[in-house]
């Protein structure tokens, strides 16, 4: 039986390992809803009733996936992240809430809101309530959507460092973090670490707004900055060579502090593509963005033993060429339910390319809302299809969403214990 780093390490190479790698928590877009967390642990028995789940990443509300809870699955992947949430707060002090659900969760001790009178919920940067609030979760609702906080736009007056406010060298104290946490999650666990350093996401739509700036400048309006990458082409392209410099600077100092306990770098999470189609040019992506995702992969491949890690929804197809010219080594999360991006389609043509990491089965439909036989028929054929040579790391199509009914949770796990063993029927 191999340790999960190495089952892990023989995918990443295009080998096949003993078992299907299987991801849960290892990264925030590859992780579940802490109403679902909690559930799941209550169905498996690992907590009493009423146990609280932390709350590691509040815009998205993701819970926490202990190593009891990875365990239990069989879990292959750590993450290794940034110590700040979205909104500017570290994951420290927690104290106890109550999710709109019902949910008993801990959260960060800057996670300071204020309930508006038609039950919206308000959170602020860095905790300051002295700000103004920069997201918001709507009354009922399971997530927090970043408030847009965009001051007027001068066009004759625009300065590129206002738009990388956030992107900074790192400092001695997150270094320090860095390389105690690798080192913890290396010596006590076998698992495959993934780094969720940050600063390399050119034009991540979530990061635009800035959540977790008290008063961020330059253009941070989500419709402002999709049509500043036609109209302001220059301008965005200025802010992406500052954020890379400063990114590529910082990987330095972190692989001096991390080396080669960690495996897999998240280079980035823009996202690129709708139900139907990508929703840039092909010409568009190899302008703008492909330069500096070479410059970033190309760094990491001269530099380090790490694998190069790629989240992007959406049908891609005429973009995945692309990815692989800039130098990609994973595609995550593999929709495999949008337009052209079957299977056995994307199987054929980049199984042996890039490493697929998800596609076990549909977030949107399925999971959420089919029945556990559904559940366990999509598992079972997404892993016949992509298992075989390797390269292929089980996951569901981005974050279990809050509403998955526990039997078919369950049925996933269940399913993907019975099919993962290779050589793959």
């Amino acid at each position: 039986m191999l340790t999960s780093r190495e089952r892990v390490q023989r995918t990443l190479n295009h080998q096949e390992p003993d078992l299907v790698p299987l991801d849960l928590g290892g990264s925030v877009l590859t992780g579940m809803h802490v109403d679902a967390v909690y559930r799941l642990r209550q169905a498996l028995g690992l907590d009493e009733p009423g146990t609280p789940v932390k709350v590691i990443d509040p815009y998205q509300m993701l819970g926490e996936i202990k190593l009891d809870l990875a365990d239990r699955l069989g879990a292959d992947i750590v993450r290794l992240g940034n110590p700040r949430t979205m909104f500017g707060f570290r994951n420290e002090n927690w104290k106890p809430w109550t999710t709109f659900a019902g949910t008993p969760v801990l959260v960060p001790g800057g996670f300071n809101t204020e309930l508006e009178p038609n039950g919206d919920l308000l959170l602020y940067p860095e905790g300051d309530k002295s700000a103004p609030p920069s997201g918001i979760m709507p009354a009922d609702g399971f997530y927090f959507d970043a408030i847009v906080r965009q001051p007027p736009i001068d066009d004759a007056n625009l300065n590129v460092e206002d738009n990388v406010e956030e992107f900074r060298p790192i400092s001695a104290a997150d270094l320090e973090y860095y390389a105690a946490q690798a080192e913890r999650l290396y010596t006590q666990t076998d698992k495959a670490i993934l780094g969720d350093f940050g600063g390399t996401a050119f034009g991540d739509i979530a990061m635009v707004p800035a959540a977790w700036l008290k008063h961020p400048r330059g253009i941070r309006d989500v419709a402002e900055w999709y049509m500043s990458a036609i109209t302001r082409r220059d301008y965005v392209y200025a802010i992406f060579e500052r954020q890379c410099e400063i990114g590529l600077e910082n990987l330095a100092k972190i692989y001096e502090v991390v080396g080669e306990k960690v495996m897999v770098l998240q280079v980035t999470g823009t996202d690129f593509g709708t139900q139907n189609a990508p929703f840039i040019s092909p010409q568009t992506y190899c302008d703008l963005y492909q330069p500096f995702h070479k410059q970033v992969n190309d760094w990491v491949h001269a530099h380090t033993g790490w694998k190069t890690f790629i989240h992007t929804d959406g049908a891609l197809m005429p973009l995945m060429p692309h990815f692989v010219a800039a130098g990609f080594d994973i595609l995550n999360p593999v929709q495999f339910t949008a337009k052209g991006m079957e299977p056995e389609t994307v199987k054929a043509k980049f199984g042996e390319n890039l490493t697929l990491w998800g596609a076990g089965v549909d977030t949107q439909k399925v999971l959420p809302f089919g029945t556990p036989d559904e559940v366990r028929a999509q598992v079972r054929e997404n892993i016949r299809v992509f298992a075989p040579g390797g390269g292929f790391v089980f996951g569901t199509v981005h974050n279990v969403q809050p509403p998955t009914p526990v039997e078919n949770l369950l049925a996933m796990y269940e399913t993907v214990a019975e099919m993962r063993a290779y050589p793959i029927r």
